[in-house]
């Protein structure tokens, strides 16, 4: 053994060696706390680092993902799903819905099929019949941008012989066939046109041109001296949205229109040159006329401001002009409602449903206006002109935002928390008329339009489409009415049934939209257009 002595005994001898190693024990201990020290050091750094690396990964969940507080729930788990529209269209992938896609998807959504848990159905096509099954067992929440019925407005035949103000005389082949010729005996300077319902091959012809036996068509007065601009005439395309019948809701886009100008010069006057007086596909545009292209293109105005301005230059009424396009508007959904609600009475709640269509006006050198006809789906697509783009993607946005499409829960009355419900449209934000409804006349009956509107008298079904009123009204961005109509507040203020012969025109339904469209005027300005 290494130190041993044969001169000790081996007792002695282990003694000494105990002690030699326990004169080196200091320096190893010394190592060992050092080493222990710095393992702990870097430990707490190690900890140190991920409870940082958690914490910010909590930040930034939380800021992509807040929880209702006592609840600890993610808020787009709750009630702002990703949200899916089905477009359904032939040819979709030619380009035509560029816009409809581009504005859905800016939107949030993402696109479905009749499968899917969709949100928003598009049609472009009339779907009432390809899709008669799906139609009548939709969810509250889904949303579908026709109309049943709403073929009665866009029908050519059907709106051009409805004997409306605004509508230029028509006549209905066969069948008015005697009194279009005692008409056009009675004015022979007339000049008439023969339409289908397929709107093709327009032409001026002489009465004996005409063919008086073809089934569903209609012959209707040609406007002979239409109003001019850089010697082109043109038609105005006014974008209109039906948000509800029974009671009626109707928009406008108020802030833009289409303008479309004839390709050729309309004088020296010539009935075989269709280009002179029939708006075709290759029209002119707003910004290749002389007369608008600064004001349109250089000093950056919208269409309608840029004819507005041609007209306040000219010395003509635009104010009136646009008063009577909405007067006209307004004739034609109160004359063909009746038709709507028939159309809709089959299916659960006519609440899934809104629709845009254009309607296209001409006025003559007198500024006398007239109704030429309502496109179903009109055109949304730039293909041939780029620079409408930015029309038509606000048209689509401006309508998705007015109907609810564009917001956070689709549908206040079938999803989601109560809370949220009342976050933007609470009962008590369609409240209307607090004297009169603490009145003793309303705290008796409900039988007047006026106490129908209070709290107590006021059902489910009138709670909810007031509601949905008012959240149009809030979310209505560069739309405004067309009806209920707009109203000054001094008369809403004192307003009487005796002189409103419009009013008593009304279904009670409407009459009763019309009131508290009208007491909420009197309450905020801002609810009086």
């Amino acid at each position: 053994m290494k130190g041993s002595s044969p001169y000790m005994p081996r007792y002695e001898q282990d003694v000494l060696n105990r002690l030699h190693g326990r004169s080196r024990g200091p320096n190893r201990m010394l190592y060992m706390v050092a080493a222990i020290l710095a393992f702990g050091v870097f430990l707490t750094l190690v900890n140190i680092y991920e409870l940082r690396r958690i914490q910010h990964e909590h930040e930034h969940h939380m800021a992509r993902n807040p929880t209702v507080e006592g609840r600890g729930e993610p808020l787009h788990s709750m009630s702002s799903k990703q949200k899916i529209v089905w477009v359904h269209a032939k040819h979709m992938n030619s380009g035509y819905l560029k816009h409809v896609f581009s504005v859905f998807e800016r939107l949030g959504y993402t696109r479905g099929g009749k499968a899917s848990n969709w949100d928003v159905l598009w049609a472009h096509d009339y779907p009432f019949g390809e899709l008669k099954t799906v139609l009548h067992n939709l969810n509250p929440h889904q949303k579908v941008n026709h109309f049943p019925g709403s073929g009665y407005i866009t029908n050519k035949v059907s709106l051009a012989t409805s004997d409306l103000k605004f509508i230029p005389k028509a006549f209905k082949m066969p069948k008015d066939k005697d009194k279009l010729l005692e008409h056009a005996k009675e004015y022979p300077e007339k000049m008439w046109v023969q339409k289908s319902n397929n709107h093709r091959g327009i032409r001026i012809l002489q009465l004996n041109q005409l063919d008086l036996t073809s089934d569903n068509t209609f012959i209707q007065e040609y406007i002979a001296k239409p109003f001019l601009i850089d010697k082109r005439k043109f038609d105005i395309g006014i974008y209109t949205i039906l948000t509800s019948i029974n009671p009626l809701r109707v928009y406008i886009l108020d802030t833009e229109l289409l303008l479309r100008f004839c390709a050729a010069d309309y004088y020296p006057f010539d009935a075989s040159i269709l280009k002179k007086y029939v708006v075709a596909d290759d029209y002119t545009a707003t910004w290749q006329l002389p007369s608008l292209k600064k004001i349109y293109s250089d000093m950056g105005h919208t269409h309608k401001e840029t004819l507005s301005y041609y007209l306040r230059q000219h010395g003509k009424n635009d104010t009136k002009l646009f008063m009577e396009v909405r007067e006209s508007i307004q004739e034609v959904y109160l004359k063909k409602e009746k038709f709507l609600i028939q159309s809709g009475a089959g299916y659960k709640s006519t609440r899934n449903f809104f629709e845009l269509v254009r309607f296209d006006f001409v006025f003559d050198e007198d500024m006398n206006l007239y109704l030429m006809e309502v496109n179903m789906s009109p055109n949304l697509s730039s293909a041939h002109f780029k620079e409408n783009t930015l029309l038509y993607e606000q048209v689509i946005f401006n309508m998705l935002h007015l109907t609810g499409v564009a917001r956070a829960p689709n549908d206040i009355f079938s999803r989601g928390l109560i809370e949220e419900k009342n976050m933007q449209a609470a009962l008590k934000d369609v409240q209307v008329l607090s004297e009169g409804c603490n009145s003793a006349v309303c705290q008796e009956s409900c039988r007047s339009v006026e106490c129908s509107l209070c709290h107590r008298c006021l059902d489910l079904n009138w709670k909810n489409a007031l509601r949905t009123a008012y959240l149009e009204h809030m979310n209505r961005r560069n739309c405004r009415r067309v009806f209920p109509p707009s109203f000054s507040q001094e008369f809403a203020k004192n307003w009487k049934e005796s002189t409103d012969t419009f009013y008593k025109n009304l279904s009670l339904s409407n009459q009763k939209i019309y009131t508290w469209f009208r007491l909420k005027c009197i309450q905020d300005l801002t609810w009086c257009h």
